[in-house]
């Protein structure tokens, strides 16, 4: 086997990891858009990447089912906690989303402060491992990805702010730990961010579009350069976003 050929066969798990992403963090992050929520996404992701670090604080296999169920644990807990803020203080929802994002990341630093490897551990939930992703840790998340489809087709339109922030709380969980907390936040908002002037029937797909040609070239260039993958998928996702706006259709201009 050639150089050339190992490298395609690290990046194809690596792309397919960021395709389950992709698939529901984009209908959703349209929705975040269309909300006005657009850090919902950070600090739930934040939350669960909390849950993975306490978890993993005992003697668990990172891989496990324990290490999972922590994580979708904290998150709903995060997203039970932000239902109830909006709807006893929804004036200053996003405010609350940035003051529980930053509590979790600062609680996270805290418990890795004496683990010797808690900087690699906090650094591979930030910027994830998506280049080492192997086919069977993509089973668990492939099942959820298929499930939040189906409640984002049957329910969408009748899905209330619990059931969102739940939805929600069920996709980060499963992603955060695949591609990272950085990687969870461009999937959902920069691809939605570049179609928004895009007529409906067209944004779903141009997003999904941006985010795959986003995911294929840092996947791509990190090999090629020996770079972090995670980092320059973001950096890939923003460029071809800003590609896709600058192309697209204009916003009306605002009148008078």
């Amino acid at each position: 086997m050639n150089a050339a050929a190992f490298d395609f066969m690290i990046i194809v798990p690596a792309f397919v990891a960021g395709l389950l992403v992709l698939a529901t963090h984009v209908p959703l992050g349209a929705q975040v858009l269309k909300r006005g929520i657009v850090f919902i996404d950070l600090a739930i992701a934040q939350i669960a990447a909390l849950g993975v670090i306490i978890a993993g604080s005992g003697s668990l296999d990172p891989q496990g089912w324990t290490i999972q169920l922590a994580a979708g644990a904290a998150a709903v807990l995060g997203a039970l906690l932000l239902t109830w803020t909006e709807k006893r203080w929804p004036d200053v929802q996003e405010a609350q989303i940035g003051v529980l994002f930053i509590l979790a990341a600062s609680a996270g630093l805290l418990l890795v402060a004496h683990n010797p490897h808690g900087g690699d551990h906090l650094q591979d939930l930030l910027a994830g491992q998506i280049l080492w992703v192997s086919y069977p840790q993509m089973i668990m998340p492939a099942a959820g990805a298929l499930i939040i489809l189906a409640l984002l087709y049957f329910f969408n339109e009748r899905m209330g702010r619990l059931g969102f922030y739940l939805v929600f709380a069920l996709a980060v969980t499963a992603s955060v730990q695949l591609v990272g907390v950085y990687l969870v936040f461009a999937s959902l908002i920069v691809p939605s961010l570049a179609v928004r002037h895009y007529r409906a029937r067209l944004r779903l797909p141009f997003a999904y579009l941006t985010g795959m040609l986003g995911y294929a070239s840092g996947l791509v260039l990190s090999v090629w350069f020996d770079l972090p993958s995670g980092a320059l998928i973001v950096w890939c996702v923003a460029a071809v976003a800003v590609l896709v706006y600058a192309f697209g259709p204009k916003p009306e201009p605002a009148r008078d």
